[in-house]
């Protein structure tokens, strides 16, 4: 342990919480984000997907931009896991098997399903506390819409 992390503690600096669109939209960066990689295409795919959805109607593009950033910086300084237990602990039970939905969608997308992301989904339903048969079912109907 450092000498920083003696007299600060160890623990992430990321103490906030997200509003519960904060948190859906951290769940799928995160999600596309598991390869390790994110591309400009990606996010763009990203605001696109949420845009359309109820929950994001009244965000205009400023304001995306502005959850991004603010994602994409806790993202960069605390890392993965640090955005998703944040996004987990804030996202209401209501939304999680949307965000679930949406996560898979975004990862079938690009028709490259690599071994991070596959680990991902499997920890995002697990820790979403998403029923295994639901989960089965969204990943065949992702799978479905992405063939195409």
């Amino acid at each position: 342990m450092g000498l920083f992390d003696q007299m600060l503690g160890a623990q992430s600096s990321v103490q906030e919480t997200l509003s519960p669109t904060e948190a859906f939209a951290a769940i799928t960066l995160a999600a596309i984000a598991s390869d390790g990689y994110l591309s400009e295409e990606e996010g763009r795919v990203i605001s696109s997907t949420l845009s359309r959805m109820r929950l994001f109607k009244s965000y205009s593009n400023d304001v995306m931009v502005r959850m991004f950033d603010k994602l994409l910086g806790i993202l960069r300084r605390e890392g993965i896991n640090t955005l998703f237990r944040v996004a987990k602990a804030s996202l209401p039970h209501d939304l999680r098997e949307a965000a679930f939905a949406v996560a898979t969608d975004l990862v079938l997308a690009d028709g490259i399903v690599a071994q991070e992301e596959q680990d991902f989904l499997n920890d995002l339903c697990l820790d979403l506390g998403i029923d295994s048969n639901v989960a089965t079912q969204i990943v065949e109907v992702m799978l479905i819409k992405n063939r195409g």
